[in-house]
C-alpha cells in the first residue's frame, strides 16, 4: 500500500478507545496494540523519532492499519490480549505458558468429594484455583482431610440406593476417615456443614471452623468426653499452625491481587500474589520476552490482564508499584507504607528470586543467551556506546618500593582469558610512583597492540581513584586513542566508578551482575599482579643469598637447584651430597656458608 493511502488511514482513524492492528505488505499481523485514543496512538508512530531501533523497524513495515473500537479501556486491553495470543504477531511481547495448572473441586453430587484435578468440567462443580503448586494444592487437601471426615468413593449416593442397601462401607470409614454415608451413616445436612466450612478454608478464611472446633470442643469438655475434646483441640492446633504460615499480613486484605515487575535489557518478570484473608491463596511468576524496548508499565499492564484471565480472578483491587491503565472497574492502589506496601515489596521479592533462578538455568541451558544478557546489562549500567565484549584491567603491585610490577587482565564475553594475561616490570619509574607506572603500562600495552594491529578493548578499567585514571588517559592521549576505547577508574573504598572529566563518580547497585563483573576484574589484576610480584622478590631473595657466598658463580647456583630443587635443600644438604654435584672445593665453601655458627 503506497504511504498516501497508508496517510488517510491514519487521518479517518476514531478517537476512541480501541485497538490497532499492524500489517505487512503480505497482509500479515506484526503488531497488535490497545489505546485509549486509537487515532491519536497510531499517529505517534509516525511523527515520533522512536529510539528504539526495532520500533523505527516495525514503522517500515507497516503498509496498512485495522482497528476495533470497543466500549471501554478494559475491553480494549481484554481484546489485545486475547488477539495476540490468538495471532501471535512478530512485534508483539508474548506471554507464553503451557501449563495446565490443578484446581481443587468440590463435586456437584449427593455428598460431595472433594479432590485435586487438572480438567475443569462446567457440570455446576465448583472449583477453586488454579494454583501454581501441586504442593499447595496436596497440603490443602491434607488438612482438610485432617479436619473433615469426607468420602473419596465414587458411588452414586443417591437416597433410594442407600436405604436399598446397595453399599457396604469401607475400609476408610473403619480408619476413621469417613462416617459411612453410604450406609447412611451420615446426614445430608451434617455432611454439607463440613463442606460449607472447607469452601471457607479454600477461599482463606479460617475463623468459622476455629470457632466450630473451639465449640465443640468446649461442649465435649463440660460433658467429660475428653478423648473427643482432644481430638477438636488437635484440630484446633492444625488449624492455627496453617493458618499462621499461610497468614502473612493483616487479614482484613482479602480478595486483593499484587502485581510487581523487575526487568532487564531483554526480558520482563511479573509477579502475581492474590490475597484472601491476609493469606496468599496464589503466587505466580510471569517471564515475558521484550520485542520493542517495551516499558515496565506496558509490560505490568499487558501481564495484568493475561494473569487475571488465566486465573480466574475477580479480585476488585490491585496492588501495584506504579500506576498503570487496566480499566475503569478496577481499583489499583500503589502501596506506600503498612501491610500493604509489605506484601507489595514481598512480591517484588519474589520476582528478584524468580529472574535469579532463570539466570542461573539459563547460564547453564543457553550460556549465548546469558552471555547476551550480560552484556547489554553492563552496557545499560556503565554507559557505553557498545557492548563490553573485550575488557581489560591494570593494577599496580609494588610493597614499600621494592620490585614495582603491573598487572593486566582480560575478559572476554564476561569471562577470564587467562591466556591474554601480561605482567608489566616497571621500567622507567624509580621508587613507589602509582601513576607514572600506570601510565607506563597503559602506554607500553596498547603501543604494541596497535603495532601489532590486535583487536582494542572495548573497555579499559583503572584498579584506583582519580589519580591513576588520569594518568592512563595520558597514555591513551598520546596513542590517538582517547574516545576510542572506554576508560574507567574504580575505587576500593565504596566501589566509586570514576568516568573522564566527570567529578561525580557513579555507584552501582552492590548486587547488581555488572559491578560483580568489574569487581572479579579488579580482584583479579590485583591477584595476578601479586603472584608476580612475589616471584620477582622470591627469585631476587634466593640469588641473592646464594651469589652472597664467595666463590659461587651462577652456572654452580643453577646446577644446585636443577638437583634439590630449592635453596632450603641446599642449606640442609650433607657435604658429600653437595660434593657430588658441584666438586670439593665449591661443595665446602656452601656447607661451611650453612653450618659455621
Amino acid at each position: 500500500m503506497h504511504n498516501s493511502a497508508l496517510e488517510i488511514q491514519i487521518k479517518t482513524l476514531p478517537r476512541s478507545p480501541g485497538v490497532y492492528q499492524y500489517f505487512d505488505e503480505e497482509g500479515t499481523l506484526i503488531y497488535v496494540g490497545k489505546a485509549k485514543d486509537i487515532k491519536k496512538r497510531v499517529s505517534s508512530y509516525f511523527t515520533k523519532t522512536h529510539d528504539s531501533g526495532k520500533t523505527r523497524v516495525l514503522v517500515k513495515k507497516i503498509a496498512s492499519i485495522k482497528h476495533i473500537v470497543v466500549a471501554t479501556e478494559t475491553d480494549a486491553l481484554l481484546l489485545e490480549n486475547n488477539l495476540i495470543k490468538k495471532n501471535r504477531p512478530r512485534y508483539n511481547v508474548l506471554l507464553k505458558d503451557d501449563k495446565t495448572y490443578p484446581w481443587i473441586c468440590i463435586k456437584k453430587e449427593r455428598f460431595p468429594r472433594v479432590f485435586t484435578t487438572r480438567r475443569v468440567i462446567k457440570d455446576g462443580s465448583e472449583y477453586f484455583g488454579p494454583y501454581t503448586s501441586m504442593k499447595t494444592v496436596s497440603t490443602l487437601l491434607d488438612l482438610i482431610k485432617g479436619l473433615y471426615p469426607l468420602r473419596t468413593c465414587k458411588y452414586d449416593l443417591a437416597a433410594d440406593k442407600i436405604s436399598s442397601g446397595k453399599y457396604k462401607v469401607c475400609l476408610e470409614y473403619h480408619l476413621g476417615n469417613c462416617k459411612g454415608a453410604c450406609e447412611g451413616l451420615e446426614t445430608t445436612e451434617s455432611y454439607d456443614k463440613n463442606i460449607v466450612a472447607i469452601r471457607e478454608i479454600l477461599k482463606g478464611n479460617f475463623k468459622d471452623s476455629l470457632s466450630q472446633f473451639r465449640l465443640q470442643m468446649k461442649r465435649f469438655a463440660e460433658n467429660l468426653q475428653f478423648e473427643e475434646a482432644q481430638k477438636m483441640k488437635d484440630k484446633i492446633a492444625v488449624l492455627e499452625n496453617y493458618q499462621a504460615k499461610s497468614t502473612i499480613i493483616n487479614p482484613k486484605i482479602s480478595n486483593v491481587d499484587v502485581f510487581s515487575i523487575v526487568s532487564d535489557e531483554s526480558f520482563g518478570y511479573v509477579n502475581f500474589l492474590q490475597i484472601s484473608y491476609g493469606s496468599i491463596i496464589r503466587s505466580h511468576t510471569l517471564e515475558i520476552k521484550k520485542k520493542l524496548d517495551e516499558t515496565d508499565k506496558e509490560l505490568l499492564q499487558l501481564a495484568i490482564t493475561e494473569i487475571r484471565q488465566r486465573f480466574h480472578s475477580n479480585s476488585k483491587e490491585i496492588y501495584v508499584p506504579f500506576k498503570v491503565d487496566v480499566g475503569e472497574d478496577l481499583k489499583v492502589t500503589v502501596p506506600q507504607l503498612g501491610d500493604k506496601k509489605h506484601i507489595l515489596d514481598l512480591s517484588i521479592r519474589n520476582a528478584k528470586y524468580y529472574r535469579m533462578d532463570r539466570f542461573k538455568q539459563i547460564k547453564i541451558t543457553d550460556p549465548d543467551r546469558h552471555t547476551n544478557r550480560i552484556m547489554a546489562q553492563m552496557k545499560t549500567d556503565l554507559r557505553l556506546h557498545e557492548e563490553p565484549r573485550h575488557i581489560e584491567c591494570f593494577d599496580n603491585s609494588n610493597i614499600q618500593g621494592t620490585h614495582p610490577v603491573a598487572a593486566c587482565v582480560v575478559f572476554k564475553n564476561g569471562k577470564p582469558s587467562k591466556k591474554d594475561y601480561r605482567h608489566f616490570n616497571i621500567k622507567t619509574v624509580a621508587g613507589p610512583d602509582d601513576f607514572a607506572s600506570m601510565e607506563e603500562v597503559v602506554y607500553r600495552r596498547y603501543k604494541r597492540l596497535l603495532e601489532e594491529k590486535e583487536s582494542l578493548p572495548q573497555l579499559i578499567i583503572i584498579d584506583g581513584g582519580k589519580g591513576q585514571l588520569s594518568s592512563a588517559l595520558k597514555s591513551l592521549d598520546a596513542l590517538g586513542l582517547r574516545g576510542k576505547i572506554a576508560i574507567i577508574g574504580i575505587a576500593k573504598r565504596l566501589e566509586e566508578l570514576f568516568y573522564p572529566d566527570d567529578p561525580i563518580p557513579l555507584y552501582l547497585d552492590k548486587k547488581s551482575e555488572t559491578l560483580k563483573i568489574v569487581q572479579q576484574l579488579r580482584n583479579e589484576a590485583h591477584r595476578f599482579g601479586i603472584e608476580h610480584h612475589r616471584n620477582r622478590r622470591s627469585k631476587t631473595a634466593l640469588n641473592t643469598e646464594l651469589e652472597s657466598i664467595a666463590g659461587i658463580g651462577e652456572k654452580t647456583i643453577v646446577d644446585l637447584l636443577k638437583h634439590f630443587k630449592s635453596v632450603k635443600r641446599i642449606s640442609h644438604a650433607k657435604l658429600d651430597e653437595l660434593e657430588a654435584v658441584i666438586g670439593v672445593s665449591r661443595a665446602e665453601k656452601i656447607y661451611n656458608y650453612y653450618h659455621s655458627t
